[in-house]
């Protein structure tokens, strides 16, 4: 009968079935059928198993975190004849001694870390395509939308809160410029005005324009400019009903937790 490995786990088996390939490759020619048996999370799902490999040549790998069920498995297998061989165990067991403290025994953990790693990345990528309202659609799938005039942090503080899993998209204020019919469907609770002193606003553009070597004869850096620009923010966040933050002397960490906190006063977003 063709030999079979049988991977048990309490999560998905991935590890264990990549180490198994890994040590089955030096072998050659062998032809093995690998079976999965993922989410095994109590004792009483065991004796299955082990009747099951007991029909055929089988060796049991598994990564089996919660005790009873490791146990489970080790004493059937052994009363059954057939090899086992633990993964995890012996690698715990040297990080126990190497960190000097308990495991938390918790199966799944690794692919929990994995889910927000990839659910940060997400929020990333949407602060990126949805940044200075280049697609209007953003703002009824973000968990905020922040709007205000240029240099008022608004893409720093998305790309923050992107690093803290919250999806951001944000909205330059000019007076030129219609505001997207989107931005008025959304919840007020979601929207946070930014805004800024004036005199410091200035002295950001001019930066602005000196970095990008560019001419200051279009006003954007001149103070009637953004004080007019200003009248106007302030009459949209009226208009949307929103919560405004003044980011003068707050470093975008700062604006970033009150705009979680502005936010989860009403609903927090899905983490």
């Amino acid at each position: 009968m063709q030999p079979q490995v049988i991977i048990v786990s309490d999560s998905l088996g991935e590890t264990a079935e990549l180490v198994t390939r890994a040590a089955l490759s030096q072998f050659a020619g062998a032809n093995i059928d690998i079976r999965r048996y993922p989410m095994v999370t109590s004792a009483a799902q065991i004796p299955a198993i082990v009747r099951e490999a007991s029909m055929r040549p089988t060796l049991i790998v598994y990564t089996l975190i919660v005790p009873d069920v490791h146990q489970a498995l080790t004493t059937l297998a052994e009363q059954a004849g057939l090899v086992a061989i633990d993964v995890m165990g012996p690698l715990m067991s040297g990080c126990m001694q190497l960190l000097g403290q308990a495991p938390k025994l918790q199966p799944g953990l690794i692919h929990q870390l994995d889910e927000a790693y990839f659910r940060r990345v997400e929020c990333v990528e949407f602060a990126v395509k949805y940044d200075d309202g280049k697609d209007p659609r953003g703002f009824l799938q973000a968990d905020a939308v922040l709007v205000g005039v240029s240099r008022c942090s608004k893409t720093p503080v998305s790309m923050y809160l992107a690093h803290r899993r919250w999806k951001v998209a944000n909205l330059p204020l000019v007076p030129e410029v219609p505001i997207p019919k989107e931005v008025f469907q959304v919840q007020r609770h979601r929207i946070v005005g930014l805004r800024a002193d004036p005199e410091k606003l200035a002295a950001i553009r001019r930066q602005r324009l000196k970095t990008l070597g560019m001419r200051r004869d279009d006003g954007y850096a001149e103070l009637e400019r953004i004080l007019g620009e200003l009248d106007y923010a302030d009459e949209v966040f009226r208009r949307l009903g929103c919560a405004v933050i003044d980011i003068t002397d707050r470093a975008v960490e700062e604006t970033a937790v009150r705009v979680m906190e502005l936010v989860n006063r009403a609903h927090a977003p899905a983490q």
